[in-house]
């Protein structure tokens, strides 16, 4: 059964933090609460009996599924998938490797890697860090990295909606490279919407980024994770960072490369 979430009190706090979708989840139901079209959050159970149970949200057109590790793809969460026509799904395996979705998903291979810290990077030049860029700036960096992101006006209000709750945070370095916290809870962290400007790579702007912010977060007691796609992959263990785990998602294949209506969340790369 798959039910839509009215109170954040619904939502079983310690099932999901288990992993880093559900303090995605957790993080955004934090951010918006229940109240938004779209940013929705549901309960969903096994019509069989069979005591799985679990959460799903879809913001824009990603959907992540979060189980117990007994809830499988039930009919009722294909029915669902099909009614919305997620561009993205994440989240669960078990639950996504059951999922039947016929020749409109393609599967993408990602590697959850935790930031390593450095203690070369103390030698860093913190001071071309800027801690609260203006925004407009960071989506120029953002779209020559991904052509396929969201609308302006869509990133715009969500990323700075989180920025305001607290959930999240965006830092540039040298004007050129962006990365974001996606959320912080728990202390465990997730980085996503890393991109460095055509003009600036090859200078190794990133590296130099993310290992100091590997080793800014560990001496605040926390735990930084990256999901990167299989084509950056081999960059990240160059830098040092360790390979945690491997995983699936699953993303449309009928919808234009270059449209913005998909709503798609940079979080890779």
């Amino acid at each position: 059964m798959i039910k839509l979430v009215k109170s954040d009190s619904e939502l079983d706090r310690e099932l999901l933090m288990r992993s880093l979708s559900g303090r995605k989840m957790l993080a955004y139901m934090k951010a918006y609460g229940p109240g938004y079209d779209f940013c929705r959050f549901y309960t969903v159970t096994d019509e069989y009996g069979r005591g799985g149970k679990g959460f799903m949200f879809i913001i824009n057109s990603t959907l992540i599924i979060c189980g117990d590790g007994r809830l499988g793809a039930t009919e009722e969460l294909q029915i669902f998938i099909n009614m919305n026509e997620p561009f993205r799904i994440e989240g669960d395996q078990r639950i996504l490797r059951g999922i039947t979705l016929g020749s409109r998903y393609q599967e993408l291979g990602r590697t959850i890697f935790e930031l390593i810290p450095d203690e070369n990077s103390y030698k860093f030049a913190e001071e071309f860090v800027d801690f609260d860029p203006y925004l407009p700036d960071v989506y120029t960096i953002l779209s020559e990295g991904f052509p396929n992101i969201a609308d302006f006006s869509l990133w715009y209000t969500d990323t700075s909606h989180r920025c305001r709750h607290g959930i999240s945070r965006v830092f540039t370095y040298r004007g050129s490279t962006t990365a974001s916290v996606v959320f912080d809870i728990g202390g465990e962290v997730l980085i996503g919407q890393v991109a460095t400007k055509i003009e600036a790579r090859g200078a190794g702007y990133a590296r130099e980024f993310l290992k100091w912010l590997a080793l800014w977060l560990n001496n605040m007691g926390k735990r930084a994770y990256l999901l990167a796609l299989d084509i950056r992959v081999s960059f990240y263990k160059e830098i040092g960072f360790r390979e945690v785990d491997k995983e699936i998602v699953l993303e449309r294949i009928d919808v234009e490369k270059d449209s913005l209506s998909k709503g798609r969340l940079a979080d890779e790369m």
